[in-house]
């Protein structure tokens, strides 16, 4: 049986889901892979609700702030 598993928490901006994956992560030893469009983008933590420093520093995250605003993703 493998412990490996995917799990997707889904809500509204700014719900309190970054506060529940961190704690999820801490006791499944896992880490963090965001998917909001807007979250990937740089220097836009307040319309976004993105992580903050402290948050992004507690488990690994993935596909946060990783781009500036003006560069395309798809």
């Amino acid at each position: 049986m493998s412990d490996d598993g995917i799990l997707i928490l889904a809500g509204a901006t700014a719900s309190g889901k970054t506060e529940l994956a961190i704690e999820l992560a801490r006791t499944f030893d896992a880490e963090i892979v965001g998917a909001d469009s807007r979250q990937i983008y740089r220097a836009m933590p307040i319309g976004t609700a993105a992580p903050t420093q402290r948050q992004l520093a507690e488990v690994p995250h993935h596909l946060i702030g990783f781009l500036a605003p003006e560069e395309r993703y798809s």
